[in-house]
């Protein structure tokens, strides 16, 4: 077992006809002025938006509206909600939505509340001392952005897509409700599901030990979000399977899964940050895309933990050596995403970057990595080239 520390200070309150509760919580955590940030059009034409907007005014807080963010969250966005808090005296954020809004929430808190350029501290260059108090109500179980410490933007110029890790940006409180979730097409519900396995995964592979509960909390998440995946797969209306997954959501990545491993992983998910953030594919979707080639190449380092996946997690029989053993784990999950209609390469997300693409790929995440990322094996530029490669 390994030292870890374990924080997460957000409140939840969850299940049906919770976002009632949004003004008092409002007012629980010191707001007087609220912005409401929030996605698309779905968010209005489901009539959250509006609601939301009667709770309000009936408890006579005053608020503005900022809609438009995009599934990977762009820095334009943010830096206008920066300056309508400013200008209007805003104090509290309230992000309706999923995880892009969230992170732009968050990303908004730390412009308004550190000044300078808020990019800087999603290109490493400063750390954010504080942020203005932000509130979830939660339309997608996808990101755990709710719960987490993290806030991934994308910059346009470039289209280099960054995170952000700082305690001092975890929201305060988050509202969940499975029935908001009902409306999601097929493809974000898979692709919610897809980031919530990827999350835990992250923390699973790691040579450097871990804790007999964590690895069972974390096959717990897991399993529990493969399953309702194909409930929702075939009843988009299930609520209980909805609210499974919508809590798995939160528990993924809200540090749980990693307490008392050897460090987390993450090399999937700064690799497909560079590729959603050039072809602004489904977070998701992408991860599915490169998960099998990274776990092939890095497996040979970590096979204790391959192995314990596939007969503990996927099923597999304990039979045969470590390698046969991995990559039938390996396939068993490549096997589950395609049975809920996710890739396995890019060439299945829509994808054909050329030789040039692939070297610029590895170069941003190079440079986003300070050149090196991962626990179950570190990765360097070279290795990016090679995984890009093999997920084609």
């Amino acid at each position: 077992m390994n030292n870890f520390q374990y924080y997460t200070p957000t409140k939840v309150v969850f299940g049906k006809d919770t976002v009632k509760e949004v003004p008092r919580l409002v007012r629980e955590y010191g707001g007087t002025k609220v912005l409401v940030h929030y996605g698309g059009g779905s968010a209005v034409r489901s009539g959250l938006i509006g609601q939301i907007s009667e709770l309000l005014t009936e408890a006579g807080i005053p608020f503005c509206e900022l809609g438009g963010v995009k599934p990977n969250p762009r820095l334009s966005l943010v830096y206008e909600g920066i300056e309508l808090v400013k200008s209007e005296g805003i104090d509290f954020i309230l992000a309706v939505g999923g995880g892009s809004v969230i992170d732009s929430s968050k990303a908004i808190g730390y412009g308004v509340a550190n000044g300078g350029d808020v990019w800087d501290f999603y290109d490493r260059k400063r750390t954010p001392q504080a942020t203005l108090p932000v509130g979830a109500v939660l339309t997608i179980a996808a990101a755990g952005s709710e719960m987490s410490d993290s806030s991934v933007i994308t910059n346009e110029d470039g289209w280099k897509k960054r995170g952000c890790n700082s305690d001092v940006c975890r929201v305060k409180f988050a509202v969940m409700d499975p029935m908001l979730t009902m409306t999601l097409p097929d493809y974000q519900t898979a692709s919610g599901c897809t980031d919530i396995i990827m999350h835990t995964l992250e923390r699973y592979f790691t040579p450097k030990g871990t804790m007999e509960l964590t690895n069972g909390i974390a096959k717990a998440v897991i399993q529990t979000v493969m399953r309702n995946a194909v409930i929702l797969r075939d009843d988009p209306q299930n609520y209980d399977a909805r609210a499974e997954v919508m809590w798995a959501s939160s528990l993924s990545h809200n540090g749980l899964t990693g307490c008392g491993n050897g460090g987390n992983d993450f090399a999937t998910h700064r690799l497909e940050h560079e590729l959603s953030g050039m072809y602004d594919v489904a977070h998701g979707a992408g991860l599915a895309a490169l998960w099998g080639s990274w776990a092939r190449y890095v497996m040979d380092n970590c096979y204790d933990c391959f192995r314990r996946f596939a007969v503990d997690v996927m099923g597999v029989p304990d039979e045969g050596t470590d390698e046969e053993v991995s990559l039938k784990g390996i396939e068993a999950m490549e096997d589950f995403f395609r049975s809920i209609n996710m890739p396995t390469s890019m060439r299945e997300l829509g994808l054909d970057p050329s030789d040039e693409d692939i070297e610029v790929l590895a170069d941003k995440c190079a440079l986003a990595t300070g050149g090196k990322v991962g626990a179950a094996k570190v990765l360097t530029r070279d290795d990016f080239v090679k995984i890009y490669h093999m997920a084609k």
